[in-house]
């Protein structure tokens, strides 16, 4: 049986209407997940740069406690050409800048030197920045305090600052320097 021509048409219109009243969800469905899978490469990439930040704080702080203990533990001059860099500035008013001024300097301060362990009381990083506060003596025996920055680039030292306080016998607090 054939059906008439405008029978046809409105068969035909309510097959479409119904169509596309059922794919009414799909839109927003489709945008919602859509927006999900926006988001996850977002959530990820920013997880992955925070560890990458965590990765190199962690080398930065074993670059520096590695040298650190080379040097002025071990009073081992070739942790200079190990670690530093060539044009390293330095912030200390009585050592030149570069690698080869901090050698000859290193090597005076070492002369008759014993090498002893050194003595880390705190150690921060923040990116190419590494922060370390140390116990050490002076040449009489008596305690000093000395914090080192370091400024890395490419996993070589490439600036320093030092401060150093020696540890008073008597103290204004109760509050230890270490």
């Amino acid at each position: 049986m054939k059906w008439p021509a405008q029978n046809r048409r409105k068969a035909m219109k309510n097959k479409i209407m119904c169509t596309i009243k059922g794919m009414y969800w799909v839109l927003p469905v489709t945008f919602f997940l859509w927006c999900i899978g926006c988001q996850q490469p977002v959530e990820n990439k920013h997880a992955e740069e925070v560890q990458t930040q965590l990765d190199l704080n962690k080398e930065n702080k074993r670059i520096v406690l590695d040298f650190y203990q080379q040097l002025f533990g071990d009073k081992d001059l070739k942790a200079i050409d190990k670690y530093v860099a060539p044009d390293y500035i330095q912030h200390n008013p009585t050592v030149a800048d570069g690698a080869a001024a901090f050698k000859l300097a290193a090597a005076k301060w070492f002369e008759g030197q014993p090498k002893t362990k050194i003595d880390v009381q705190h150690i921060a990083s923040d990116g190419d920045l590494v922060f370390i506060h140390l116990k050490n003596k002076n040449p009489d025996g008596s305690l000093k305090s000395t914090i080192d920055i370091f400024r890395l680039e490419e996993g070589k030292i490439v600036e320093h600052w030092d401060v150093q306080q020696d540890v008073p016998e008597e103290s204004a607090n109760k509050h230890p320097m270490f």
